[in-house]
């Protein structure tokens, strides 16, 4: 497991690692994705560390909503609140988290298909 000190995006939040930031709050950072799949994608993340969106979830109450409305503050940002975006919260190795602090990815700026391809 990871710990904190070597969390990618701990050292983000920490400004040791640069990024792209488009958006921040109190307790929230929502920066450019490095390897983005549309026009917009941004990850939107709590400054504290979290494993996942169930811990997250379990940990700290409200600020799951705080990151949900981060997420829907860089869609306004980026111009795709009106034509919609995806959300998604990819959580454990399964589901293709590969960096274990949670994060949301807001896509958008082209058509998305379902289920993802």
């Amino acid at each position: 497991m990871v710990s904190e000190a070597d969390c990618l995006f701990c050292r983000i939040v920490a400004r040791e690692i640069p990024a792209e930031i488009v958006y921040e709050t109190d307790r929230a950072l929502a920066f450019r994705d490095v390897n983005p799949q549309a026009p917009t994608h941004v990850l939107v993340i709590p400054k504290d560390h979290y494993r996942d969106a169930a811990a997250l979830a379990a940990a700290d109450h409200g600020l799951a909503d705080e990151v949900i409305k981060a997420a829907h503050e860089v869609a306004l940002l980026e111009g795709v609140a009106e034509s919609g975006y995806r959300l998604v919260f990819n959580t454990g190795p399964g589901a293709g988290q590969t960096v274990f602090h949670v994060h949301g990815h807001v896509i958008g700026g082209r058509g998305l298909q379902w289920p993802p391809g």
